[in-house]
Order: C-alpha cells, then sequence, then structure tokens
C-alpha cells in the first residue's frame, strides 16, 4: 500500500514541478489543430469507405448475374 502512495506523491510531484504546461492559446491552437486533422481524417476514412462498399456492391451484382 505504501508502494501505491508513494507512486501517487511521485507523480504529483512530477507534474506539478517537473512539466513545462503550454499556455492557454497554444492549447486552444493545437486543440483546434488536432480538431481539423480528426475532421479531414475522418472524411477521407468515410470517402475510401464508400469507395470500396460501392465496388463490393458491383462485384457481387456482377458475379449474381
Amino acid at each position: 500500500m505504501a508502494g501505491i502512495v508513494n507512486y501517487i506523491s511521485e507523480s504529483y510531484n512530477e507534474l506539478k514541478n517537473h512539466v513545462t504546461w503550454p499556455t492557454w492559446p497554444e492549447a486552444q491552437r493545437l486543440t483546434i489543430v488536432v480538431a481539423v486533422f480528426s475532421i479531414i481524417f475522418s472524411l477521407a476514412i468515410w470517402g475510401i469507405d464508400t469507395v470500396f462498399s460501392s465496388a463490393i456492391e458491383q462485384y457481387f451484382e456482377w458475379i449474381k448475374s
């Protein structure tokens, strides 16, 4: 049990005294960058999925006939 308490205490000390936190404007800017990239990436994945779904549907229609 003492090990867990020691771990939590050292982790808190590390986060408080040794981590360089970004400024608020920098954090906002980076959050926007991540959000935009996530949206672009999800749209790309959606597009690829749509193309492959159509191709597979066409393939099975071709096999059926």
